[in-house]
Protein backbone atom coordinates (compact mmCIF):
# COMPACT_ATOMS: atom_id res chain seq x y z
CA UNK A 1 0.00 0.00 0.00
CA UNK A 2 1.11 3.60 -0.48
CA UNK A 3 3.16 5.44 2.11
CA UNK A 4 1.53 8.07 4.30
CA UNK A 5 2.93 11.35 5.60
CA UNK A 6 2.77 12.53 9.21
CA UNK A 7 -0.16 14.76 8.38
CA UNK A 8 -2.10 11.91 6.74
CA UNK A 9 -1.47 9.43 9.52
CA UNK A 10 -2.32 11.84 12.34
CA UNK A 11 -6.02 11.29 11.65
CA UNK A 12 -5.68 7.86 13.26
CA UNK A 13 -4.17 9.19 16.49
CA UNK A 14 -5.95 11.01 19.32
CA UNK A 15 -2.81 12.99 20.16
CA UNK A 16 -2.03 16.58 19.42
CA UNK A 17 0.68 17.38 16.87
CA UNK A 18 3.56 17.33 19.36
CA UNK A 19 2.69 13.78 20.53
CA UNK A 20 2.36 12.37 17.02
CA UNK A 21 5.78 10.75 17.07
CA UNK A 22 5.91 8.91 13.75
CA UNK A 23 7.17 10.72 10.66
CA UNK A 24 5.89 8.48 7.89
CA UNK A 25 4.23 5.14 7.22
CA UNK A 26 6.60 3.56 4.74
CA UNK A 27 4.40 0.59 3.88
CA UNK A 28 1.53 -1.42 5.21
CA UNK A 29 -0.83 -4.25 4.37
CA UNK A 30 -3.54 -6.14 6.23
CA UNK A 31 -0.95 -7.95 8.35
CA UNK A 32 1.75 -5.39 9.19
CA UNK A 33 2.97 -1.81 9.09
CA UNK A 34 6.42 -0.23 8.86
CA UNK A 35 6.91 3.36 10.01
CA UNK A 36 9.86 5.66 10.51
CA UNK A 37 10.42 8.45 12.99
CA UNK A 38 12.92 11.18 13.64
CA UNK A 39 11.19 12.75 16.66
CA UNK A 40 13.54 10.92 19.04
CA UNK A 41 16.15 13.55 18.10
CA UNK A 42 13.84 16.50 18.77
CA UNK A 43 14.79 18.35 21.98
CA UNK A 44 11.08 19.28 22.31
CA UNK A 45 9.87 15.65 22.23
CA UNK A 46 7.17 15.60 24.95
CA UNK A 47 8.41 12.25 26.28
CA UNK A 48 11.86 13.59 27.18
CA UNK A 49 12.73 13.86 30.84
CA UNK A 50 15.76 15.89 31.95
CA UNK A 51 16.71 16.25 28.29
CA UNK A 52 16.81 12.49 27.69
CA UNK A 53 14.49 10.06 25.91
CA UNK A 54 14.35 6.69 27.65
CA UNK A 55 14.30 3.62 25.43
CA UNK A 56 10.99 2.52 26.98
CA UNK A 57 9.43 5.48 25.17
CA UNK A 58 9.80 3.22 22.13
CA UNK A 59 6.61 1.55 23.41
CA UNK A 60 4.69 4.71 22.52
CA UNK A 61 6.20 4.68 19.02
CA UNK A 62 5.09 1.05 18.64
CA UNK A 63 1.62 1.78 20.07
CA UNK A 64 1.15 4.59 17.55
CA UNK A 65 2.16 2.25 14.71
CA UNK A 66 -0.40 -0.32 15.94
CA UNK A 67 -3.12 2.34 16.20
CA UNK A 68 -2.44 3.53 12.68
CA UNK A 69 -2.43 -0.04 11.38
CA UNK A 70 -5.79 -0.68 13.04
CA UNK A 71 -7.14 2.53 11.53
CA UNK A 72 -5.89 1.74 8.04
CA UNK A 73 -7.17 -1.83 8.00
CA UNK A 74 -10.39 -1.50 9.98
CA UNK A 75 -11.84 1.96 9.60
CA UNK A 76 -10.36 3.74 6.57
CA UNK A 77 -13.68 5.32 5.65
CA UNK A 78 -13.98 7.52 8.73
CA UNK A 79 -11.99 10.57 9.75
CA UNK A 80 -10.87 9.37 13.20
CA UNK A 81 -11.08 5.87 14.59
CA UNK A 82 -12.12 4.65 18.00
CA UNK A 83 -9.69 5.08 20.85
CA UNK A 84 -7.60 2.05 21.75
CA UNK A 85 -5.84 1.16 24.96
CA UNK A 86 -2.61 -0.69 25.47
CA UNK A 87 -3.69 -3.72 27.48
CA UNK A 88 -0.40 -5.40 28.23
CA UNK A 89 3.16 -5.94 27.07
CA UNK A 90 4.77 -9.37 26.90
CA UNK A 91 8.26 -10.65 26.09
CA UNK A 92 9.75 -7.16 26.15
CA UNK A 93 13.41 -7.09 25.14
CA UNK A 94 15.23 -3.74 25.47
CA UNK A 95 18.83 -3.45 24.29
CA UNK A 96 19.70 0.18 25.08
CA UNK A 97 18.92 2.85 27.66
CA UNK A 98 18.12 5.87 25.48
CA UNK A 99 16.58 6.67 22.11
CA UNK A 100 17.93 10.20 21.81
CA UNK A 101 21.51 8.98 21.34
CA UNK A 102 20.77 7.66 17.83
CA UNK A 103 21.44 9.86 14.80
CA UNK A 104 19.53 7.70 12.30
CA UNK A 105 15.77 7.42 12.01
CA UNK A 106 13.89 4.84 14.01
CA UNK A 107 12.14 2.06 12.11
CA UNK A 108 9.01 0.76 13.80
CA UNK A 109 7.39 -2.49 12.64
CA UNK A 110 4.11 -3.87 14.01
CA UNK A 111 2.70 -7.20 12.88
CA UNK A 112 -0.83 -8.30 13.67
CA UNK A 113 -0.70 -11.77 15.23
CA UNK A 114 -4.24 -12.30 16.43
CA UNK A 115 -7.26 -10.12 15.64
CA UNK A 116 -10.52 -10.40 17.59
CA UNK A 117 -13.68 -8.33 17.83
CA UNK A 118 -12.39 -5.79 20.38
CA UNK A 119 -8.80 -6.78 21.03
CA UNK A 120 -5.70 -7.40 18.97
CA UNK A 121 -2.32 -8.96 19.61
CA UNK A 122 0.67 -7.42 17.83
CA UNK A 123 4.37 -8.18 17.70
CA UNK A 124 6.46 -5.02 17.44
CA UNK A 125 10.03 -3.88 17.10
CA UNK A 126 11.87 -0.57 17.12
CA UNK A 127 15.19 -0.53 15.28
CA UNK A 128 17.89 1.88 14.16
CA UNK A 129 19.62 0.68 10.99
CA UNK A 130 20.27 -3.00 11.80
CA UNK A 131 20.29 -2.55 15.58
CA UNK A 132 17.34 -3.69 17.67
CA UNK A 133 16.30 -1.20 20.34
CA UNK A 134 13.25 -2.99 21.68
CA UNK A 135 10.79 -5.67 20.72
CA UNK A 136 7.88 -7.50 22.26
CA UNK A 137 4.19 -8.24 21.95
CA UNK A 138 1.30 -6.01 22.93
CA UNK A 139 -2.42 -6.47 23.38
CA UNK A 140 -4.60 -3.60 22.26
CA UNK A 141 -8.22 -3.11 23.34
CA UNK A 142 -10.63 -0.91 21.40
CA UNK A 143 -12.96 1.33 23.41
CA UNK A 144 -16.57 0.94 22.42
CA UNK A 145 -16.21 -2.58 21.20
CA UNK A 146 -17.10 -3.17 17.58
CA UNK A 147 -15.31 -2.46 14.34
CA UNK A 148 -16.14 -3.31 10.77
Amino acid sequence: MPSLTKRELSRFLPHGPSMSLLSVVENWDTRSITCSANSHRDPQNPLRRSGQLDSLCGLEYAAQAMAIHFGLTSIPEIERGPIGFLGGIRDLNVTTDRLDLYEDNLTIVATLLFPQEVSFLYAFSVNVENSLILKGRASIFIKGGHHS
